[in-house]
Order: C-alpha cells, then sequence, then structure tokens
C-alpha cells in the first residue's frame, strides 16, 4: 500500500489499458468471434486527506516524520487500504482553507481530516469568523463529496488573550462536531501541547517525538473509523 504526501493534494494516478486484437485466418467454415473476457474495474484506492496548517504540514520536520505520515504507517502496517494525502499549508488559517478547500476537492476523498483554527486562535481573530469558515469548509465538502466522512481535530490555545477567549476557542470545535454529527479528535496536541521538550524552540511546531505522540492520537480515533465498510452510492 502506498502512502502518497503532498503539501497541496496527490492527485490519483488512472491506470489505462489496452485491448489487442487478434487477426483470423479465412477458413472455407468462418469461425466465429470469442468474445473478449470482461474483467471488472479495478477498485480506485480509498483516499484520507488531511486538510490543515503547519502542524499537518509538518513544520520543521522530515516529510515522512510529520504525524500524517505516520498515521500512514499505521494504516499499511493493519493492512486498511487508504492512501495518504498530506495537504497541509503552513499559516493557514481558516480563511485560507475556505478558499482551497475546492481545489483539494477534484480527487475523490473517503475521510477528511480538518486540522484548522490554531493560527486564528494565535491571532486573536474573532471566534464567529474562525467559526463561520470552519463550517464553511464543513458544507463544501459535503456538498462536493456527500459519502466523505469528515473528522475534526479539536485545537486549544493558551490563555494570552484572555481566559473567556481561550474557553470560546476550544468550545467551537465541541460544537461545530456536534452540530453538524462529525467525529471528533477532542485535542490534536494532547500531551504536547506546552511541553518543551516535544516541541522546537518556537514552542509551536512539535519535534519528531512529538509527531509521534500526536499521530497515536489521531490514530486512536481513526482506526475505528476505517474499519468501516466505505459506503456506497445506490445504483
Amino acid at each position: 500500500m502506498k502512502t502518497l504526501l503532498s503539501v497541496f493534494s496527490c492527485c490519483l494516478l488512472l491506470a489505462l489499458t489496452s485491448c489487442g486484437s487478434d487477426s483470423q485466418t479465412a477458413t472455407s467454415v468462418a469461425t466465429p468471434p470469442v468474445a473478449a473476457d470482461k474483467k471488472p474495474p479495478t477498485a480506485r484506492s480509498r483516499t484520507i486527506l488531511f486538510f490543515g496548517n503547519s502542524l499537518t504540514a509538518g513544520l520543521g520536520v522530515e516529510p515522512e516524520e510529520a504525524f500524517p505520515a505516520l498515521v500512514g504507517q499505521k494504516i499499511d502496517s493493519a493492512g486498511l487500504g487508504y492512501t495518504v494525502v498530506n495537504a497541509g499549508l503552513s499559516g493557514e488559517t481558516t480563511a485560507g482553507g475556505r478558499s482551497r478547500v475546492g481545489w483539494v476537492l477534484r480527487q475523490p476523498v473517503d475521510v477528511f481530516v480538518l486540522e484548522l483554527g490554531g493560527n486564528d486562535g494565535l491571532r486573536g481573530l474573532p471566534l464567529t469568523d474562525t467559526r463561520r469558515n470552519l463550517q464553511a469548509i464543513i458544507d463544501t465538502v459535503r456538498r462536493i463529496s456527500p459519502q466523505t466522512q469528515i473528522v475534526l481535530a479539536g485545537m486549544q490555545i493558551p490563555p494570552n488573550l484572555g481566559a473567556d477567549y481561550a474557553t470560546q476557542f476550544k468550545q467551537t470545535y465541541i460544537d461545530l462536531a456536534r452540530e453538524n454529527k462529525l467525529v471528533l479528535i477532542p485535542f490534536l496536541l494532547e500531551g504536547v501541547g506546552g511541553v518543551a521538550k516535544l516541541n522546537q524552540p518556537d514552542g509551536i511546531h512539535p519535534t519528531p517525538a512529538g509527531h509521534r505522540l500526536i499521530a497515536r492520537t489521531v490514530w486512536d480515533i481513526l482506526q475505528p473509523l476505517l474499519k468501516q465498510p466505505v459506503a456506497t452510492k445506490a445504483l
């Protein structure tokens, strides 16, 4: 099973098959042509797309050390048959994500992990805007790809901008998950946020060890979900 990583998105390759025809030698009795065997179409690989900011992109670590790649390794080990796409973009806000989500959905996606909002919180952007943008992203995914399962990665911020802001910021993810019936990762940086040895000198971006812990947190939520049968459209 292949695990693909891309800063924006990875296009799935289409297999092209060609059919050959055998010429037949003329005889006194015509031989009826033999119908070619019809092979069933090859099922496409299921895709899980991580849509986020520098945490998803793995700023400051090697691509294979970022948590989406580590989750991909766990998926491969479990034989679950998913291709991982890393659509993380450093510095991304919810407004930026809202503007590009349609582009990354040009490829089929089975599971969409939404990890955005941390930069909004660190910049003290209005929570109403953050909530509106996240809801718009959710709505876009459901409009373009109704069968896609959405997983929302919850985020928390330090109380630098006031305890009320930090509390409401955290609650935004809980409310969105409940109202939209989403699978919620309560806190993406559980056990990592604020722990100096698990973060780079900026105190924001995880080290490889930090990403390993994040991968475990994400995997605990994703594993049961990925084992469920994939929904199919009625013919």
